[in-house]
């Protein structure tokens, strides 16, 4: 296994100057980031403008990254592919075929995106719509050897206030997902810190879908049981400024939440996976300058490098 990070986090810095960094620091791989070079998203960067990489381009990026001693895991864009809007819908699309082609010219195997959702239809409406549209996008990937995954994020508050901005956040979704497009070039970026705050337990669902599992996020959570007895379920509903507004639960590094990563590193070493534990940094407490962020990382590698 190799331990790698999204390169969201270093924000705009330049890819081959987080590459440099990331080499210097004991990391194997980079997921990197290919938003829209025009885009407003949170927790997003464009590292890598995939609307007009050049085969040159990709050339370069290959020889520093092979400099380096580091390999790209993944390319990264999470955005909403049921938009509700037709055309936003198409240009998201068909930015993730254009993720596809720049894997293809990066010798890189996965493109991680999220499924989204269309908040004007309910559930079994919006699968009806991810099978069409996935199954394009799939077959599009598979056409260029190229497998496409969906981080299970479940994106709350995305597109309304308290609901799921996602179709694709528990076990029971993978199930209709995969029932959906059962092609085996269609799979999960596993992240079990958005199955921990739902009080799904992340070691059966990596059992269960073991073989769906492409890439996995190393993304730790913090759950506060003492706020869960206030908020409930539904968590907190009430904000207010300059106050300590998180709920019941926050993402941490990974070792400073309750995922067990040595456990679950176990289990998926044991069913035969060897690719990329990627550190997905969204911790507040690490957060706010580039120092900061990468104090965060630093922190991250180090406790995963004992179970790797």
């Amino acid at each position: 296994m190799d331990l790698g990070f999204l390169t969201v986090c270093l924000g705009n810095m330049p890819l081959k100057e987080k590459a440099k960094w990331a080499s210097e620091n004991g990391f194997k791989a980079l997921e990197v980031a290919c938003w829209p070079k025009e885009n407003n998203r949170d927790y997003s960067s464009s590292d890598i403008d995939v609307e007009n990489l050049t085969k040159e381009q990709a050339e370069e990026i290959k020889t520093y990254f092979k400099e380096y001693g580091l390999k790209i895991s993944s390319l990264a864009y999470y955005d909403n592919n049921l938009d509700r809007d037709p055309t936003k819908r198409a240009f998201i699309n068909n930015h993730v075929k254009k993720c596809i082609d720049a894997a293809v010219m990066l010798d890189t195997p996965y493109v991680g995106t999220f499924v989204g959702r269309n908040i004007d239809k309910n559930m079994k409406e919006n699968f009806d719509e991810f099978e069409k549209v996935f199954s394009e996008l799939t077959a599009y990937a598979e056409k260029n050897g190229i497998k496409l995954m969906i981080e299970n994020c479940h994106m709350r508050g995305w597109q309304y206030p308290d609901l799921p901005g996602t179709i694709s956040y528990t076990p029971e979704l993978w199930e209709e997902m995969f029932k959906r497009v059962p092609s085996k070039n269609f799979g999960l970026n596993f992240d079990p810190s958005h199955l921990m705050p739902q009080f799904i337990d992340y070691m059966k669902a990596a059992e269960d879908f073991k073989d769906r599992i492409f890439h996995v996020h190393a993304k730790d959570v913090e759950i506060y049981t003492g706020r869960l007895n206030k908020y409930g379920i539904y968590d907190r509903q009430i904000f207010n400024d300059g106050e300590d507004n998180i709920g019941y639960w926050r993402y941490r590094m990974p070792g400073l939440g309750q995922v067990d990563w040595g456990k679950l590193i176990s289990l998926l070493r044991k069913n035969g996976y060897d690719g990329t534990i990627s550190i997905e940094h969204e911790d507040p407490l690490y957060e706010g300058s580039v120092e900061k962020v990468k104090e965060g990382l630093i922190l991250g590698i180090k406790h995963l490098e004992k179970f790797v």
